[in-house]
């Protein structure tokens, strides 16, 4: 890849799939995503990995080691390696977010329309995984 140019916002505020990775290098990864209301990412953690969450839209809730905190648009979240964390759309409209990973936790283009969908693709692991 020899870089990538968007407006990352209108792509976050249009995208409706779970999680749309859209641009991948050796080192990061740029992925916006989408929670129905009710919806959450789920609570995880990454081994090697930092993330950072941004909100374009809608309201809810980020967890980070069981401290939950209002999230929503303008809001970022940033998550080191080894840190429990969850986003729960406590809302009523899409919450809908930017997330970057370093180094990148997703295969390149991936594309999950639903949490579940994602839940299932046993596949989906960072290049070089």
């Amino acid at each position: 890849m020899e870089g990538y140019h968007s407006n990352v916002m209108e792509q976050a505020r249009t995208n409706d799939d779970f999680r749309r990775v859209v641009a991948t290098t050796e080192h990061t990864q740029l992925v916006v995503m989408t929670l129905p209301p009710g919806e959450q990412i789920g609570s995880e953690v990454h081994t090697g990995t930092d993330q950072i969450l941004i909100g374009t839209d809608g309201n809810g809730m980020s967890v980070l080691e069981g401290v939950e905190r209002p999230f929503g648009r303008g809001d970022a979240v940033v998550v080191p390696q080894g840190v429990r964390h969850n986003v729960v759309n406590t809302g009523a409209e899409p919450l809908r977010l930017v997330t970057v990973y370093g180094p990148p936790d997703h295969r390149p283009g991936t594309v999950h329309h639903t949490r579940a969908e994602s839940e299932r693709d046993e596949a989906d692991v960072p290049p070089g995984g």
